[in-house]
């Protein structure tokens, strides 16, 4: 039997009072598999609404960010010795801004992406290039951390190329935030910029379950709930990978009711890694749910590194407390703020700009189309608890042994696509 259950829901979800866990969800009937066009048209309906586009345009961007992939890779490859920083633009239509250091100027290129002329635009002057922002963090963050009343994040914006130091409200209040901007960058020897976030980065533990995997901390008469991500294998097994603030042993349920152990295999979760694994008797297809109600599934075809991530990239997350949303990238090389990794952590996370996120999303896939980009780990949220931005481990480090288990990409049964609006129903 292919089991499929819980594959892509949120993430851990703590049963915080002594009273019994809520019961099981509905069982519903399997979810139906989309067909890339069909990923595609959920995905540029997401992102439309996000960037005030219409779901044609939003289309023909998501097309043209995958084609650009090896265009920015190149650019990234000729510029090393000056690369600052790639970032990608939606509006007022798509185009390739890179950064880069000294003064020597780059002609503007016009490069032919699944036939639309896209341009490159280069930015000269940046004060340091991606190498050194990177090494700017890895150096200083204990001494800034040590410096704040409450530990930051510290990121990069490949856009402005400045280090985005992720602070709260009290250090502001007691410093000034031009005097503090100021101070960090005479440390750092970088470019600096503050954003206030009142309350700190959490790991995404919450109390809400849904499609479930259920275990218990040893001593720990209460049930913790999580949820899972995309489906991994070692070659000769296949196993959930989560979030690794889970409890060990899991038990699951698949779509017909049917209960089975998860056995534990072990969890990464130190520096640069979050991630857990357990292990199924029986074979776990490469699915993933992929909207709210957990009636679809998308299967895993392949996987987009962390070296290629630009600013604006579009990606999509599915979690049990949030559902189903697409937005952009915001910084890369990012280290979250406090010890969520058994220490500081290391600048290898990357930050989304929500638009929603919740204690519970903990362990959800981060994809766009049937490509994985990653695992939730955590958010900032907002003075108001609204969430301004979450964070995810790339699926490069998941641990060593083990990889996604992926789909062929072609003949599955497929869900048609929803029809388009628009003047003429086609995508752009």
């Amino acid at each position: 039997m292919l089991w499929a259950f819980m594959l892509g829901a949120g993430g851990p979800a703590v049963a915080q009072s002594l009273a019994p866990p809520s019961p099981p969800p509905p069982i519903v009937a399997a979810a139906a598999v989309q067909s890339p066009e069909a990923a595609r048209a959920q995905d540029a309906a997401a992102v439309a609404e996000r960037l005030g586009v219409t779901v044609e345009e939003a289309i023909r961007h998501l097309r043209l960010q995958e084609a650009s992939v090896p265009v920015t890779d190149a650019i990234a490859d000729r510029f090393a010795d000056r690369l600052t920083g790639i970032a990608v633009e939606h509006r007022p239509d798509f185009e390739i801004v890179v950064t880069l250091t000294g003064d020597a100027p780059v002609a503007e290129q016009i490069v032919d992406l699944d036939g639309s002329a896209v341009r490159v635009t280069f930015r000269t002057g940046a004060a340091v290039d991606h190498t050194g922002l990177v090494q700017a963090i890895t150096a200083y963050q204990a001494t800034i951390r040590a410096s704040l009343i409450a530990p930051p994040g510290l990121g990069i914006d490949q856009r402005s190329g400045e280090l985005v130091a992720v602070v709260s409200g009290r250090d502001v209040a007691r410093e000034g935030a031009g005097p503090l901007a100021e101070r960090l960058a005479a440390l750092t020897h970088v470019p600096v910029r503050l954003r206030v976030v009142d309350q700190p980065a959490l790991d995404m533990g919450g109390i809400q379950g849904g499609a479930r995997v259920v275990g218990q901390v040893p001593g720990d008469t209460h049930r913790y709930l999580c949820t899972a991500g995309f489906v991994v294998t070692d070659g000769l097994r296949t196993g959930l990978a989560t979030a690794a603030h889970c409890p060990d042993e899991l038990t699951g349920r698949d779509a017909d009711g049917h209960e089975q152990a998860l056995p534990f295999v072990g969890q990464w979760g130190w520096g640069h890694q979050d991630v857990q694994i357990n292990a199924s008797a029986s074979a776990l297809a490469p699915l993933f749910f992929a909207d709210t109600a957990k009636t679809i599934s998308r299967p895993v075809v392949g996987a987009r590194g962390r070296a290629g991530m630009r600013a604006g990239d579009v990606v999509c997350h599915r979690g049990e407390r949030t559902g189903y949303s697409c937005s952009q990238v915001e910084l890369t090389d990012f280290a979250p703020a406090g010890d969520l990794c058994g220490g500081a952590c290391l600048p290898t996370w990357t930050t989304v700009a929500g638009p929603v996120c919740k204690s519970g999303d903990s362990g959800s896939p981060v994809f766009l189309g049937d490509t994985a980009y990653g695992i939730l780990k955590g958010g900032s949220y907002r003075p108001d608890g609204s969430c301004a931005f979450y964070f995810y481990m790339s699926t490069d480090y998941l641990p060593r042994g083990w990889r996604l288990l992926t789909a062929e990409p072609a003949g599955r049964e497929t869900v048609p696509a929803p029809p388009l609006s628009g003047r003429d129903g086609r995508a752009g």
